[in-house]
């Protein structure tokens, strides 16, 4: 099995994004490895075009800012040495930021959380992971999100 020593990992501070980097972390320290967390605000722009956008913008930097910071904190608390990007032009896809910060930081691995969604749901929301993965120039680890067991 190949050694990951670079694993990149988008995060968002949801559910699936911390379970995906808590894997990635595992990854890393299991070979000495290290992670980027990488947090992409550059599509919110046009989640409401009706308000102003630099105030959409400061909000959406801060938190960012707030996630990329308890992701780093959940990797040192690992003892996995990490490194941040922030990103927030516009006009790229998430699929786009993640490859080219794959690339540009010679990542060997990207792991990702999913919701899992189906149907209406993901045709309304659209799938991120789906984006990154016909995207990737690396090898893409996809960490689902838990779902209840049947009863």
């Amino acid at each position: 099995m190949p050694h990951y020593r670079r694993i990149l990992v988008p995060v968002d501070g949801s559910e699936p994004s911390n379970r995906a980097l808590v894997t990635a972390l595992q990854l890393a320290r299991d070979v000495g490895g290290r992670v980027l967390v990488l947090h992409d605000i550059s599509d919110l722009l046009y989640l409401s075009p009706y308000s102003d956008a630099r105030t959409l913008m400061a909000l959406a930097h801060d938190e960012g800012e707030r996630v990329v910071k308890a992701a780093l904190d959940i990797c040192a608390s690992a003892g996995v040495p990490a490194e941040s990007r922030l990103v927030t032009g516009v006009g790229h896809r998430l699929g786009e930021v993640v490859s080219d910060a794959a690339v540009a930081w010679n990542a060997d691995l990207i792991v990702l959380g999913s919701h899992g969604r189906r149907g209406l749901q993901r045709l309304l929301l659209g799938s991120g992971a789906e984006q990154i993965l016909r995207l990737a120039p690396v090898a893409t680890l996809v960490v689902r999100e838990r779902t209840p067991s049947p009863s």
